[in-house]
């Protein structure tokens, strides 16, 4: 299935949604080593404080990158979430010919200026983290939002933040946990 915007894409940018719409997951190498770095950054976002915030995201964001064998971001945590009729804006990730890749996350809702949930936040993390891969480590000349897109940044929330084990056999069962193309460091894709 294809999002609605893909008929407007040529068909060079519809070959390359159809390679990021074909990759489901992403495999870290021990993610359970990871859960001290989860843990300290929810501590952090609760303390409502933007450097903490900063310096937790920063160092999982790190820990991430080493074990996707991709470069490092910068990362930038700001207060309150800009917005506009259309919505606010959650994280952003730009990325500049000669710099360093940078993720800005938001950690405030712009109506009540309130710390947003923690696993919104990391969801947004990773969403922006995959923008990064999709270019470092998928080789991909364009990061489009697309089924496997998403499915991808899931498969990143679900190693650092487990289901619970009956969830785990309800999307076993249909298909998800099992049969999917995966990404593991070592195994990159190549445009083609």
């Amino acid at each position: 299935m294809t999002f609605a915007y893909f008929d407007n894409l040529s068909h060079a940018q519809q070959r390359v949604y159809r390679m990021s719409d074909s990759v489901h997951a992403l495999r870290l190498r021990e993610p359970r080593t990871l859960e001290p770095l989860v843990t300290a950054l929810r501590e952090a976002l609760a303390t409502g404080r933007v450097e903490d915030t900063e310096q937790a995201t920063a160092r999982l964001s790190d820990a991430l990158c080493e074990r996707l064998g991709v470069v490092r971001t910068r990362l930038e945590v700001l207060e309150v979430r800009p917005s506009s009729s259309t919505g606010e804006l959650h994280g952003m990730y730009t990325l500049e010919r000669g710099q360093r890749p940078l993720i800005q996350l938001w950690m405030r809702t712009a109506k009540h200026a309130r710390v947003v949930a923690f696993r919104t936040y990391l969801r947004t993390l990773l969403h922006e983290l995959c923008h990064h891969l999709d270019f470092l480590l998928l080789e991909l000349p364009s990061s489009f939002h697309t089924e496997g897109f998403f499915q991808r940044e899931s498969s990143l929330f679900h190693q650092l933040v487990p289901r619970p084990a009956r969830q785990r056999l309800s999307g076993a069962a249909k298909g998800v946990a099992e049969n999917t193309p995966d990404i593991s460091p070592g195994r990159r894709r190549r445009g083609g």
